[in-house]
């Protein structure tokens, strides 16, 4: 897994926006993954409160979930987002570091089934959970 884990952190550095973000592959495991994103100004949202933008966290969170299914034991080649969901519960804490942890599981021919998790440095309360759906090409 190690040679994934390495693969996976230059694929992710490779993408031009999780490098604009920051994002840090920290763990992953078969069908699940855990990236961060530091809190940084360019992502603000909202000036006067200093949140981050919803879009910088969608986007970490479709990342993370590409992880996933990548990392899935039936062993994907491709994937691609089909659908993604996400549910914004609250604004994240201005000035933490976000992370959000995503598990891949069920695969079928062609689809992938992801949950994830988005939390701030209160990781009791969730700042966003998303369901979706990717494509999938198995490796035969």
């Amino acid at each position: 897994m190690t040679d994934k884990i390495k693969m996976a952190g230059q694929f992710i550095q490779a993408l031009p926006h999780a490098r604009a973000l920051g994002m840090d592959l920290e763990r992953l495991d078969p069908g699940e993954a855990v990236i961060s994103m530091p809190y940084a100004e360019k992502l603000i949202g909202d000036p006067k409160t200093g949140v981050v933008h919803g879009g910088a966290v969608s986007a970490l969170m479709d990342t993370c979930c590409g992880a996933a299914v990548m990392s899935h034991p039936s062993n994907p080649s491709l994937t691609a987002t089909m659908d993604l969901r996400i549910e914004y519960l609250r604004a994240a804490t201005p000035g933490h570091r976000i992370t959000t942890t995503a598990t891949c599981y069920h695969v079928t021919r062609s689809v992938a089934f992801v949950r994830a998790t988005a939390t701030d440095e209160d990781a009791g309360t969730p700042v966003a959970t998303a369901t979706g759906t990717f494509t999938v090409e198995v490796k035969r």
